[in-house]
């Protein structure tokens, strides 16, 4: 019977593109349907494509393959993004605000649209962590609406790639039959098919170790930096293929033999020994050497994105490790001897669980894909247009809803975000004409010390005329606070102006006399 409802995704490795096609049951576990994969080593590199045309002929056999198994048509499929350009950038954004004002999610979504906003030289940002939020002077969290302060400042960590990543994966599809149901980030993915809710909350590194890449994703609570090393598996198979070996053979040697870590007794054992598969042969200690060497490189590269992290001190659940060149012999002891983290854990198993799933599946080198498939969320099983469309009417109704949602939540952000603005740009203005007041107060009040002290000084020097104008000028300056300090002072220059003229001085002495004759 043909499948109807069930999710497909798409990882472009630079081993193979693999497809996986599944339902996804109640209990959260995926019932695998199809699988698929093709050969990509000549059109995928670290990741990226470099043949456009060869990458859409794989997909359409890969998808192709997947529709004859499921019985029925694709319309779309969730596509994973990694490879040699992805890497994290921390960035922070920061909104002052009226004091006491409540942060809204309206607020939160404005500074994430700010955040995307970072400028970017030929690169895009892919996906966005949030990592926490400072509010105020001292507290931080991760869920800040409703919590009320005069400032802000969200701390984020961008995935960003090269601008043609996508751009290439979207011509390539161009090709094909087929849409994007949508890009998930494949590390992320990984992680959370792999790492368990309390290794992300203690502190971990899950390293994928890949073909020709290795990805290594520090977690502590959410992802705190990702970067991709242009090294992988690959590369001892190169190296063993300059020992005058082709290369399906080095892979066999690499595969049985060869050993990340060998120490001096078991080194010394092999010193003149060979490795042979069928009519290949290698040096023993030549072929540790080559191995050790190459995986002490890739290894000191992922102890330096460790350190690069920051949280190299807070890994409480130590080192996860995955990918199918992990594989190789020893790979624990060389991971503990050079990154000094003893905790070391090989994902054996997926924490997705899977129903119906081929043995391959849990070898190890499939949990990217399976994580792709978990996060995928939209049936993409192609509408037969015989058959009732009033399901398909319903999503297009439903889609359409939900970009009316969205429009009318971006207009109210905007519009509150507007409101904010002008109330921040009224607080100022009124802090400035305060400011403004004080300043216009406390020169009046210096000028007014400045004339009372004059006015005293020429009191006291029987200069009545002046003191007084000195006085009416003070007071002329309308300071509520000094009205009677300075009509003191002024009744006062009057008084002594009037006992000190000649007139006044003339009748005092004239009574002054006569009271001396009277009393005589």
């Amino acid at each position: 019977m043909a499948a109807t409802d069930f999710i497909v995704a798409i990882e472009l490795g630079s081993t193979e593109i693999s497809g996986l096609a599944g339902k996804k049951n109640t209990d959260g576990s995926i019932r695998i349907l199809a699988h698929a994969a093709e050969r990509s080593t000549d059109c995928i590199k670290k990741g990226r494509i470099y043949n456009l045309d060869k990458t859409a002929q794989c997909l359409t056999t890969v998808i192709g393959k997947l529709e004859d198994s499921l019985q029925a048509s694709i319309k779309k499929v969730y596509v994973g993004i990694g490879g040699l350009s992805v890497k994290s950038v921390r960035n922070k954004e920061a909104k002052q605000m009226p004091e006491n004002t409540i942060i809204s999610q309206a607020l939160i979504d404005v500074m994430m649209n700010d955040n995307l906003k970072m400028p970017l030289v030929d690169q895009e940002i892919i996906a966005v962590e949030t990592q926490e939020y400072k509010i105020g002077k001292n507290q931080s969290s991760t869920e800040p609406v409703g919590i009320s302060s005069d400032c802000i400042e969200g701390n984020y960590l961008n995935i960003v790639a090269n601008e043609s990543l996508k751009k290439n994966i979207h011509k390539c599809f161009k090709q094909t039959r087929y849409e994007i149901a949508g890009y998930i980030l494949s590390p992320i993915a990984t992680a959370n098919a792999i790492l368990t809710p309390n290794e992300k909350r203690s502190g971990c590194v899950m390293v994928d170790f890949g073909a020709e890449t290795t990805t290594v994703a520090v977690y502590r609570g959410v992802l705190r930096h990702l970067a991709v090393i242009p090294l992988g598996g690959n590369n001892i198979t190169k190296d063993i293929c300059y020992q005058q070996i082709e290369e399906d053979d080095a892979e066999a040697l690499k595969i049985s033999y060869a050993s990340a870590y060998t120490d001096d007794e078991k080194y010394k054992e092999e010193a003149n020994k060979e490795f042979s598969i069928d009519k290949c042969s290698i040096n023993a200690q030549t072929l540790l050497d080559i191995a050790q060497a190459r995986e002490t490189e890739i290894l000191e590269n992922v102890k330096n994105q460790i350190m690069l992290s920051g949280y190299n001190d807070s890994l409480l659940a130590g080192i996860i490790i995955t990918g199918g060149a992990a594989k190789i012999h020893n790979m624990e002891e060389a991971i503990a001897q050079i990154t000094k983290i003893d905790k070391i854990r090989i994902a054996k198993e997926s924490l997705i669980e899977l129903q119906n799933a081929p043995a391959f599946l849990a070898d190890g080198t499939q949990y990217t894909l399976i994580g792709l498939l978990d996060a995928g969320k939209d049936n993409c099983c192609k509408v037969d247009p015989n058959q009732s469309q009033s399901n398909f009417l319903d999503q297009l109704k439903e889609e359409e809803d939900k970009k009316k949602e969205e429009a009318e939540r971006q207009r109210i952000a905007e519009e509150q975000a507007r409101q904010q603005a002008a109330e921040e740009a009224a607080r100022k203005k009124a802090e400035e004409e305060e400011a403004k007041r004080k300043e216009e107060l406390q020169q009046r009040n210096n000028m007014y010390i400045s004339l009372i002290s004059e006015s005293k000084e020429l009191l006291g020097r029987k200069k009545y005329k002046e003191a007084l104008n000195k006085a009416y000028e003070a007071r002329n300056l309308h300071l509520s606070d000094k009205e009677d300090d300075v009509e003191a002072l002024i009744n006062n220059i009057e008084r002594q102006k009037s006992e000190n003229n000649t007139f006044s001085k003339l009748i005092r002495f004239l009574k002054d006399g006569a009271e001396n004759l009277t009393k005589d």
